[in-house]
C-alpha cells in the first residue's frame, strides 16, 4: 500500500515538473480576436464587379483578411473638413451615406457568408465564433452631421459605433490637431455644439474618438465623458514628434478615463526619420522609374484632386512604377531601413509601460496611409503577434492587446448608454 502511495506521489511530481508546450505566434494568433479599428475605403472597391471578396488592389479584403488572421475590421466613414456651410455640410453627408452604403452593400449582398456588420461586443464574440469576419463602423469626422444633433442618432442606427468630432481642420464641434501648424483656433476647444455631441454620444452607445481633434478638445471630452473613450488611430509623442500622437498628458487621463489607445502602424506616427531618409531614396527611384515609363509623379494631395477616372489611371500607372523599382527598392533598404512592425511595437511597449496593459490596442490606417515593413496590408497580420510575443508578451496580454481592451471599453460604453437611457 505505501508502496503504491510513493508510485503515485512520484508520478504527480513528474507531472508537475513536465515542461508546459509554448505556444507559437500562430496559435496565439488564432487563439484571439484580431482588432484593427480604423481602414479606409474607396467606395468605388465595393461594387457588383468590383469588391472586397476579391483581393482588390487594398491592403485590406476579405482575401487578405483570411490570409492574415485579421478578424474585425472597422471600415471608415470618412470626410474631409470643408466650408462650414449649408452647401459644405450637404456635400459631406452625400458623402458619408454613400460610404455608409458601400458597406452595407459589402456585408448584406456581395459577402454575407463572409463577414457580418457587428453593431455590439457581443456581436464581435459571436461573429468570431462562427467563422465568418466582423466589420464595423467609425466615423471619421462628424461633420456631415451639420448643425443638427439628432444626426448622431441616424449614424447610430447606420452602425456606427465610433465617431470623431473632427479631423483634419476645425469643424463646426471641434478643433482640430492641425491648428498647432499656425496655433489658429476656431472654439479654444469644444464648440457648445460639441459638447451637445459628447453627451449624444454616451447616451447612444458611440465610442468617442481622440485621434484627430486638438490636444484642449481631448482633454475637455475626456472630463465630459461618462465613459470610456478610445483614440482610434493614434501612437506615443513621446516617441515620435507629431501633432496626431498623444502626449503623456492625454495618455494619463485615458488611462484614468478607462479609455484605450488603438497604436497605428503609420510610419510617419512611429519614426519620423526613419520615414524621411526611406522616402527620401525611395522617391529618387520612383522618379526615375516613373520617367522611364513616361508617368508624372504626384503628391497624395493633388492625387485627391483628381477626378475618380483619373485617380484610377494615376494608381494603374503607380503600380507600374513601383514593380519596375522593386529590386532597387530593396537594395536602399539596407542603407535606410523603413519604418517597421519593430518600431510599431515599440510604441505598443511605451504606452503599456505609461498607461498599463488594459489600455492598449492596435489599428493600421490601411487604406489611409498606413502600411508600414512586415504589416503592409492584412495579410502580413500575423507578424504583429509575432513580434509581441518576441517582445515578452503572453497570449493573455496579447488577446487584450489584440482586441479585449477595446471589446471591455464598448462594453462599458454599452452599459452607460443603457443607464441614461432608463432614466
Amino acid at each position: 500500500m505505501r508502496k503504491s502511495k510513493a508510485i503515485i506521489l512520484c508520478l504527480l511530481f513528474i507531472n508537475c515538473q513536465a515542461p508546459v508546450k509554448k505556444l507559437t505566434a500562430k496559435e496565439i494568433h488564432s487563439n484571439v480576436i484580431t482588432i484593427d479599428t480604423h481602414d479606409d475605403i474607396d467606395v468605388n472597391n465595393f461594387t457588383d464587379s468590383l469588391n472586397y471578396t476579391l483581393d482588390t488592389d487594398t491592403q485590406v479584403n476579405l482575401p487578405k483578411m483570411i490570409k492574415g488572421g485579421l478578424d474585425v475590421s472597422w471600415f471608415i466613414v470618412y470626410t474631409g473638413q470643408g466650408a462650414l456651410t449649408t452647401e459644405g455640410y450637404a456635400k459631406a453627408a452625400e458623402n458619408a451615406e454613400a460610404k455608409f452604403n458601400a458597406i452595407d452593400r459589402l456585408v448584406n449582398d456581395y459577402a454575407p457568408d463572409q463577414i457580418e456588420l457587428a453593431l455590439s461586443a457581443k456581436d464581435v464574440r459571436r461573429i468570431w465564433k462562427s467563422g465568418k469576419k466582423a466589420a464595423m463602423i467609425g466615423v471619421e469626422n462628424a461633420y456631415p452631421m451639420g448643425l443638427d444633433t439628432a444626426n448622431m442618432k441616424k449614424y447610430y442606427d447606420r452602425g456606427a459605433r465610433y465617431v470623431s468630432l473632427a479631423h483634419n481642420g476645425h469643424s463646426q464641434f471641434a478643433d482640430s490637431n492641425t491648428g498647432e501648424r499656425d496655433s489658429i483656433w476656431l472654439h479654444d476647444g469644444l464648440s457648445n455644439l460639441g459638447r451637445q455631441m459628447v453627451e449624444k454620444m454616451n447616451y447612444y452607445g458611440i465610442m468617442i474618438d481622440l485621434s484627430h481633434p486638438s490636444k484642449k478638445a481631448n482633454l475637455e471630452m475626456l472630463a465630459l465623458s461618462k465613459a470610456p473613450v478610445i483614440a482610434s488611430h493614434s501612437s506615443a509623442r513621446a516617441l515620435c514628434e507629431h501633432p496626431r500622437n498623444l502626449d503623456d498628458e492625454q495618455l494619463l487621463a485615458i488611462k484614468k478615463n478607462g479609455g484605450v489607445v488603438q497604436t497605428v502602424a503609420l510610419g510617419s506616427y512611429l519614426n519620423a526619420e526613419k520615414v524621411k531618409s526611406f522616402n527620401l531614396l525611395r522617391d529618387s527611384i520612383y522618379k526615375n522609374s516613373a520617367s522611364k515609363i513616361g508617368v508624372e509623379m504626384i503628391s497624395m494631395r493633388e492625387l485627391r484632386r483628381l477626378p475618380v477616372s483619373e485617380i484610377s489611371k494615376y494608381r494603374a500607372n503607380y503600380k507600374k512604377i513601383v514593380a519596375a523599382s522593386k529590386s532597387e527598392i530593396e537594395e536602399i533598404k539596407k542603407i535606410a531601413p523603413p519604418v517597421s512592425v519593430i518600431d510599431f511595437v515599440n510604441h505598443i511597449d511605451y504606452l503599456v509601460k505609461t498607461m498599463g496593459i488594459n489600455h492598449v490596442g492596435i489599428s493600421s490606417d490601411f487604406d489611409g496611409g498606413g502600411g508600414i515593413e512586415g504589416w503592409s496590408d492584412a495579410s502580413e497580420t500575423l507578424n504583429v503577434t509575432k513580434e509581441l510575443l518576441n517582445r515578452g508578451y503572453n497570449q493573455q496580454e496579447i488577446r487584450k492587446i489584440w482586441g479585449d481592451n477595446l471589446l471591455r471599453v464598448m462594453e462599458e460604453v454599452e452599459n452607460v448608454s443603457k443607464k441614461l437611457q432608463e432614466k
